[in-house]
């Protein structure tokens, strides 16, 4: 009898809770790393191309709905349901900032030139933040027509991005006059929205519907329909010719940008898909889903299996194998638990 030939993810574990975000950082000299954002209120720093555990972002006291690294993966953000935004050193897991709000934090992102923080949530106000200056009072974009859900930074950091969690659309601002310059409509609330790596697309998904704009001209170019509910989409960065989306069927699905063609649908999470990003190179993608765990896949050339147990990345139980010289700096004075096992003591939202 034939053996059925399937793709096998690295798995991820480690949080006890859903995972809600997920944030590649750019190649570095380093490699490039994965953090992941959960309800259990602590961040993971990742080995992007093995998935393996670096660290854990200690300090917040409930849900974690964001995260990011900047452009050089030497910090990272996290928004929280504790009404805050933190700053993190990326290299020891040191907290450099806790920025306040009045409400639940539900998206941060870094400018590209890594001076600023970009924060929204359930207040309805867009804040910037100065981190050259962390105690200043920040920049506060309002007027946002809904609970922000989304935020990206484009054009050099000239304009952002926004969407909201009860109306659908994408809004974009002008940075220095602080107004929407144009939005993107769509028919329900945007749960994902990305920017291209070549500034080229914006990427959304709303309801069962993934939608691909031009990031310049504001231009729908394609838009295609899902066989479900997707919660996230990520468009291929170094061709720009596939794309991923997952949702409530558990199922990540691979699709050729150009036709809609359905290339390849990935198996084995064991709850709804929130989040999915592809690698900085393009040749894997992530998904976070509600059943806890991280599953890295490959793109091209999938690893095949008979069915029996799938390989694993270190998590609660696995020691850090990543080879010294990759992450050493990564590793070195990190908040990590004896003997390299990930702490248990995080906190629920």
């Amino acid at each position: 009898m034939e053996k059925k030939r399937v793709a096998v993810p690295l798995v991820c574990h480690g949080h006890s809770r859903p995972v809600v975000d997920l944030f590649y950082s750019p190649i570095t000299p380093d490699g490039f790393f994965l953090i992941s954002a959960s309800k259990d209120s602590s961040p993971m720093l990742r080995n992007g191309e093995t998935g393996d555990w670096i660290g854990t972002f200690e300090g917040h006291k409930g849900a974690v709905w964001s995260c990011c690294l900047d452009t050089n993966a030497l910090r990272s953000a996290s928004g929280s349901a504790d009404f805050t935004a933190k700053i993190w050193d990326a290299l020891t897991g040191d907290e450099l900032h806790s920025f306040e709000h009045k409400h639940i934090v539900r998206a941060c992102a870094f400018s590209e030139d890594t001076h600023f923080l970009l924060t929204g949530g359930i207040e309805k106000i867009l804040r910037i933040f100065d981190l050259n200056r962390p105690d200043a009072p920040p920049r506060e974009v309002d007027n946002s027509p809904g609970s922000v859900r989304t935020v990206a930074w484009l054009h050099s950091d000239q304009t952002i991005l926004s969407s909201c969690t009860d109306i659908g659309g994408v809004r974009l601002w002008d940075v220095r006059s602080g107004k929407i310059v144009q939005t993107l409509e769509t028919n329900s609330s945007v749960t994902s929205a990305e920017v291209s790596q070549d500034g080229r697309y914006i990427t959304t998904a709303d309801g069962s519907s993934v939608k691909f704009w031009d990031a310049n001209h504001f231009g729908l170019v394609k838009s295609y329909e899902m066989p479900c509910t997707v919660e996230s989409a990520s468009l291929e960065p170094k061709n720009g010719d596939k794309f991923i989306a997952g949702g409530e069927d558990m199922w990540i699905r691979l699709f050729d940008f150009h036709t809609g063609e359905e290339i390849a649908c990935n198996k084995g999470h064991h709850g709804p898909v929130h989040c999915v990003r592809f690698s900085p190179g393009g040749e894997s993608y992530a998904s976070g889903s509600e059943d806890g765990t991280i599953r890295i896949w490959q793109t091209s050339s999938p690893l095949t299996h008979d069915n029996s147990e799938m390989l694993r990345a270190n998590g609660l139980t696995g020691k850090v194998k990543v080879a010294a010289e990759e992450v050493s700096c990564k590793i070195e004075g990190f908040h990590i638990a004896d003997g390299g096992t990930v702490g248990e003591e995080a906190g629920t939202a």
